[in-house]
């Protein structure tokens, strides 16, 4: 019998069970896939020949992992954005561009620096305007022809005090708009740790202060604060962010209780002999004051 063995989401791919690493990914994250009978815990996780691979029905119903993310906020921010012009900054395979139409936007812009990455089911909707190669700090809003009533946002390797402001030049003065936080991309270098992950819950209400002060600095409303059950790649808890450009209904949870919510649901799921210590000091409101860069 061979005693070779490969990545799971490889073998997944070869077998047929998906189209690509991507989907294969997406699945393993969302816990859909088994290997012997127990749930597989990470794409990269080593398997055999020898072993029984089993993958859940109906798996998953968007392009990517990124659309459960965005399928969760909106049910928990209780968000209808149907019939509405939805900005989708980061588009990259299209997650929150494929859970944005099938959650009834009648329009997407779909705009990412990259280019090649959204699916062709998306890229050949009549409703996805697609808008490549395009750095959405230079994107003016002449180029879409209209403006958007919802943004989503979810980028990497920058900040979002760089990404939304731009935004808000794009949305509708009633615009609303929810973004993704990572954490790795806003704490400083000394705050993340191997792989790029932050694993000090400290960390995590320092980010998701700076951000909040800084959508209130810029004169918007932060109307929600959740994490997302599905972590980022390499395991990073994420959060999103719910904001509106005009005064809605202002936020009055606590930050701490969020972070929280956040460890416990992850605890033992990638996180293990973690400690979960709160900073005492740390306030349960957030300043208004716009953080500088």
């Amino acid at each position: 019998m061979s005693s070779r063995r490969d990545r799971l989401d490889v073998v997944l791919v070869a077998k047929g069970y998906f189209p690509s690493r991507e989907r294969a990914r997406a699945a393993v994250i969302a816990g859909y896939v088994f290997v012997n009978g127990r749930r597989a815990q990470k794409p990269g996780q080593s398997v055999s020949p020898a072993d029984e691979i089993a993958v859940q029905a109906e798996t998953l119903p968007y392009v990517s992992r990124g659309g459960l993310k965005l399928a969760h906020a909106l049910k928990v921010f209780h968000l209808d954005i149907s019939g509405m012009v939805v900005l989708d900054v980061g588009a990259s395979t299209g997650g929150f561009t494929d859970c944005a139409l099938q959650a009834g936007a009648r329009r997407v812009f779909a705009v990412d620096v990259g280019y090649g990455q959204l699916a062709w089911k998306l890229r050949t909707d009549p409703r996805v305007t697609v808008i490549e190669r395009t750095n959405i700090r230079y994107l003016e809003p002449e180029a879409l022809g209209e403006q958007a009533d919802f943004a989503t946002v979810d980028v990497s390797f920058i900040s979002l005090e760089k990404v939304l402001p731009p935004v808000g030049r794009l949305l509708k003065p009633e615009g609303k708009g929810i973004a993704l936080i990572k954490p790795q991309f806003e704490a400083g270098p000394e705050k993340v740790g191997k792989k790029g992950v932050v694993r000090d819950p400290a960390t995590h209400v320092a980010v998701c202060m700076k951000i909040v002060a800084f959508i209130r600095g810029l004169g918007w409303e932060v109307e929600g604060l959740a994490f997302s059950p599905v972590r980022g790649p390499e395991g990073n808890i994420e959060f999103f962010v719910y904001f509106a450009k005009t005064s809605g209904q202002p936020w009055e949870g606590s930050i701490e209780a969020v972070v929280t919510g956040a460890w416990e649901y992850f605890e033992g799921k990638g996180f293990k002999g973690q400690v979960l210590t709160m900073p005492a000091a740390s306030p349960s409101t957030v300043s208004a004051d716009r953080q500088e860069e």
